[in-house]
């Protein structure tokens, strides 16, 4: 008999759901698909910006289909874990969600508000790729895997 992995699921919530609940939403997929069903989403959802949609691309990741959603869409679900990653001065501020069973808060700096060339945006956009990747190695790695 083959034993079926029950998914746990997963909401990151951040302000816009544009730019590191999207990221964070893509890489745990792409990692750990097998364990968790991922979700995003923001307070305040705009759109997915393309600094992350080209960032993770290069990462094999594709999240060019994904859209912005608000944490209303989510109302009444139950998630196993509840992430916020809210960062700087916003990070008090974060929004909250009721339902879930777990609550974490990394906070991640946001790269979207980095001002300056298209290579300073998108380099601020793979700084936050790379320690929104790492966060989430540490934190949803299962055991089996050591």
């Amino acid at each position: 008999m083959i034993s079926q992995i029950v998914k746990e699921k997963v909401l990151i919530i951040c302000y816009h759901n544009s730019a590191r609940s999207q990221m964070a939403e893509g890489l745990l997929k792409t990692l750990y698909n097998e364990y968790y069903e991922v979700y995003s989403a923001g307070s305040d959802p705009s759109i997915v910006t393309h600094y992350a949609i080209k960032v993770l691309a290069e990462l094999d990741v594709d999240i060019s289909n994904n859209r912005s959603k608000s944490l209303k869409e989510f109302e009444g679900l139950e998630f196993d874990y509840v992430v916020t990653v809210c960062g700087g001065f916003e990070a008090a501020a974060c929004p909250f969600f009721p339902g879930g069973k777990k609550y974490l808060h990394q906070s991640f700096e946001d790269p979207a508000a980095v001002k300056g060339t298209d290579q300073d945006k998108t380099e601020a956009f793979r700084r936050s790729r790379d320690e929104i990747k790492e966060w989430i190695k540490e934190t949803f790695r299962k055991s089996s895997e050591y």
